[in-house]
C-alpha cells in the first residue's frame, strides 16, 4: 500500500511541476512573437483582426467565443474556482517580460497577479483590485498581467507574487494550490 501512495504523491508532484513550468511562461516568448509584443493592445491600428483572445470579439470581459483561450466564466457573487500558482513580477525572474498592463515590471512584495487570458479580458481588469480566497483567509491583489493560455498558461491560472502567497500563510514552494477569486 505503502508503494502505492508513493507513486501518487510522485505522480502528482511531476505534474505539479510541469504545470508551473507552464504557467512561468506565460509572457509571449518576446524574441520570436513580435506581433503580439504591443502592450498598448490597440491592435485594430495596425491592421490586425480581432482576436478572440484579447476580448476584441464582443462587449463584456468575456466577449469571446471559445478559441481554446477561454477562462471558465467568473461567477457574479465571487468564489470564482481557480489555481493559484507563483510568479515573478520582477526583471530577471521566471515571470517573463514586462506586465502586460503597463510594460514596466513589479516588486513581488506588492499584492500582484497576473490572470488567464479569459479573465486577463483584453486588459480590461488592468490595475483592477480582485480577492483571492483560500482556506478561509482572503487577500486583495492588483491585476498587472496576462498568464497567456494561447503560449503554455492554462485558462484557469490567478498567477500571484509571493507576497500574496504570504499574506494567505502560504509556502510558495507549494507551487500551486486550488483558490477563489472575486473581482474587488
Amino acid at each position: 500500500m505503502s508503494k502505492l501512495v508513493f507513486l501518487a504523491v510522485l505522480f502528482v508532484l511531476l505534474l505539479q511541476a510541469s504545470s508551473r513550468a507552464a504557467a512561468r511562461r506565460h509572457h509571449h516568448d518576446h524574441d520570436h512573437d513580435h506581433d503580439h509584443h504591443d502592450h498598448d493592445h490597440d491592435h485594430h491600428d495596425h491592421g490586425e483582426p480581432d482576436d478572440p483572445c484579447r476580448g476584441g470579439g464582443g462587449p463584456g470581459l468575456l466577449g469571446h467565443k471559445d478559441h481554446g483561450c477561454s477562462s471558465p466564466a467568473v461567477s457574479p457573487h465571487g468564489g470564482t474556482p481557480a489555481v493559484m500558482t507563483v510568479n515573478g513580477f520582477q526583471k530577471d525572474e521566471d515571470g517573463g517580460g514586462p506586465s502586460e498592463c503597463d510594460g514596466k515590471y513589479h516588486d513581488d512584495r506588492e499584492m500582484l497577479v497576473a490572470l488567464s487570458t479569459g479573465w486577463y479580458a483584453g486588459g480590461r481588469r488592468c490595475h483592477k483590485q480582485i480577492r483571492i480566497t483560500h482556506n478561509g483567509r482572503t487577500v486583495v491583489a492588483k491585476v498587472v498581467d496576462e498568464c497567456d493560455s494561447r503560449h503554455g498558461c492554462k485558462t484557469n491560472i490567478v498567477d500571484t507574487s509571493k507576497a500574496v502567497w504570504h499574506a494567505l500563510g502560504l509556502d510558495t514552494k507549494i507551487g500551486e494550490v486550488p483558490v477563489t477569486w472575486s473581482d474587488a
